[in-house]
């Protein structure tokens, strides 16, 4: 059984909403992190809970990484420089921690002794597929660093498939949904804040498909591959995601969901890239099956932005990762 956990990067988007899933189901978390955008992403109940542990570090210090590894059962690796604006910004930066780092801490896990490492990818690394649904053994072909390095990463954790630990990779569709530690700079999200407090959405071009994930689906997952048997899962790579609507659809979602007040204003785009993934293999291997949809990704906002539960949602630095970035001089 595995009962101690390190989530790299556990502070950010989606850890903040896995963490307090994690201690409800039993384990003993520890979150190593950088807290760029604050130590509030936890509630208090959260934070006094007895099982978990949190480390304010960097996982490219390896003092501080084989310490917080003492023990461990299973690392669930989310920790990157995200998306591609942010990495573009300080393109060093995201090699250092998004590439470089990966194998040290691959290695340094085994020699912890854990047992299940579980790596945060991402569907990105497909570039643009011209087939309907893309699945896990179409060739890669990344269009940006962000997604080169990850696919190098998927290729560093091959090179240790053993039957000593198991070890998984997931490719997520965009995240979106409400989260303490919410991200405004991902499609659905940002489509709903500007519906929300602008009335108006802006839509570049349309035809595009786009694979989003409600975030507590995205979190499901990860707690499904900590329990999957290391038979079905082990060297697997799996996609994560809902469906693939087009950015007129998910307009229109929050439209419905926002108020049919808001108004949609298409533009022509020369950006005519469209993604879209398959997610049947991690649905055949282990049951998983995302039991939320988009829309309710935007109500959620909605209500978030109604209780003021994300003040000065459309100028803080702290829900937009290239201006987080931009004011705190990380090297």
């Amino acid at each position: 059984m595995l009962k101690k956990v390190l989530v790299t990067g556990g502070a950010g988007y989606v850890g903040a909403c896995l963490i307090p899933k994690l201690l409800k189901e039993g384990y003993s978390v520890t979150v190593l992190d950088l807290m760029l955008y604050g130590d509030d992403v936890f509630e208090q109940a959260v934070k006094n809970n007895k099982n978990l542990k949190l480390v304010r570090g960097d996982i490219r210090d390896q003092i501080v990484l084989a310490d917080s590894l003492v023990g461990q059962d299973a690392v669930i690796h989310l920790a990157c420089i995200s998306n591609d604006p942010s990495f573009d910004l300080n393109p060093d930066l995201g090699r250092s921690i998004n590439l470089l780092a990966f194998r040290p801490l691959v290695e340094a896990a085994q020699k912890a002794g854990v047992k299940r490492f579980i790596y945060a990818s991402s569907s990105s690394v497909y570039g643009v597929k011209e087939v309907e649904n893309v699945t896990e053994d179409m060739s890669l072909e990344p269009l940006t660093d962000y997604s080169r390095f990850k696919a190098d990463c998927e290729e560093i954790l091959k090179e240790y498939i053993s039957n000593q630990w198991t070890c998984v990779t997931v490719r997520p569709a965009t995240v979106c949904g409400y989260s303490r530690r919410q991200r405004l700079d991902v499609i659905v999200n940002i489509l709903t804040s500007h519906a929300f407090y602008n009335r108006k959405i802006k839509v570049l071009g349309g035809a595009q498909k786009r694979p989003n994930i409600h975030i507590e689906d995205m979190a499901d997952v990860y707690l499904r591959l900590l329990t999957a048997p290391h038979d079905k899962i082990n060297g697997k790579i799996y996609n994560a995601g809902y469906e693939n609507h087009t950015v007129d659809q998910l307009a229109e979602m929050v439209q419905k969901t926002v108020g049919p007040d808001v108004e949609i204003v298409k533009t022509e785009t020369n950006d005519n890239r469209s993604y879209h993934i398959s997610s049947q293999k991690i649905e055949s291997d282990i049951g998983f099956k995302p039991q939320h949809k988009i829309e309710e990704a935007c109500a959620d906002l909605k209500k978030a932005f109604e209780l003021g539960l994300l003040p000065n949602a459309m100028s803080d630095a702290k829900y937009y990762n290239i201006k987080t970035m931009l004011g705190n001089g990380l090297k």
